[in-house]
């Protein structure tokens, strides 16, 4: 059964202090999910502020196209991922933006749906894919890759101690039957992985099924990729605004805001800069924003969430 396609934004207040949105703006919201973020930054634009909402998943544009119905005549709906906002600026006449916002983490709506494969917690397809048109499933991951690739794959996305081990079962397994259910994974991970503390709090799956995801989705690549061709198309005083879910997202986020807010690189011996570079953006969150505890007790998912903002200069 597939799941209503809700999900709570993260940091509301924070998106909209930060991003700043006003009237005559143009924005981009490149993973608009269902729309919850998109819609606040259409009510601060009143009247006549323009919002480009970008998406992978048509599930999460249809349900875009429904929240933001009543704007329907600022909103422009696209099936795309965020890293190729570019051609769908230049399909659409726009040169610059006053405001880009990436979102990265899965929606609700993705993980509680069976059939998406995201969440060991349900039974379904070892899929993943965020745009079930195309790539592997993560399935066909598990099927192709040797115990060094899957390796790789868990320890450098999911940083899980033990990948190798958890690789050569996989490989082992898989001579017997293929894995094909996110319950046969995570009951193989559960059985390679030695009990501890943390397994009372975090299922031992958990590090495995977030690595897999970000590799088929190649969702480091969309993040840096986007961070930092979405500099460039701010006009001056605009702004990004980014929300990640994972260390290794935020490790990307943060050196991309902080290599474009770095001034003169040459060598500290030179009397005078030779270099002529200067800062491309303001960094706005010095110390990085978080969710309340009130915010966490009504949506558990967002504890996580880290929020980084930059203003063009």
């Amino acid at each position: 059964m597939t799941a209503a396609f809700e999900h709570l934004s993260v940091m509301p207040v924070e998106v909209l202090e930060f991003l700043a949105p006003r009237s005559g703006g143009v924005y981009l919201d490149g993973t608009v999910g269902g729309g919850g973020h998109a819609r606040l930054v259409l009510q601060a634009s009143a009247p006549d502020g323009r919002l480009i909402g970008l998406d992978r998943d048509r599930s999460a544009l249809a349900a875009a196209a429904a929240e933001l119905e009543p704007f329907a005549d600022r909103v422009v709906l696209r099936h795309a991922p965020f890293a190729d906002f570019e051609a769908v600026l230049e399909d659409l006449g726009i040169d610059r933006l006053d405001g880009m916002l990436l979102d990265l983490g899965v929606s609700s709506h993705q993980i509680d749906t069976p059939q998406r494969g995201f969440s060991f917690r349900h039974e379904g397809p070892l899929d993943m894919r965020m745009d079930r048109e195309s790539g592997e499933t993560a399935a066909e991951v598990l099927a192709h890759r040797d115990v060094d690739e899957l390796t790789d794959i868990f320890r450098t996305y999911g940083e899980e101690r033990f990948a190798r081990r958890i690789a050569r079962r996989i490989v082992a397994r898989r001579e017997e039957q293929p894995l094909v259910t996110t319950r046969q994974l995570a009951d193989l991970v559960k059985e390679v992985v030695p009990a501890s503390r943390d397994s009372r709090r975090i299922h031992p799956a958990t590090r495995v099924f977030q690595a897999l995801r970000i590799y088929v989705n190649g969702e480091l690549d969309q993040v840096a990729e986007g961070v930092a061709r979405g500099i460039s198309r701010l006009r001056r005083g605009g702004r990004m605004v980014v929300i990640s879910f994972h260390s290794l997202e935020d490790r990307i986020v943060k050196r991309a805001f902080q290599e474009a807010a770095r001034g003169c690189i040459c060598p500290p011996r030179l009397p005078i800069c030779q270099c002529g570079q200067t800062p491309a953006v303001r960094i706005l969150t010095r110390k990085v924003r978080r969710p309340g505890d009130e915010e966490i007790e009504l949506n558990a998912r967002a504890r996580s969430a880290v929020l980084r903002a930059v203003e063009k200069l």
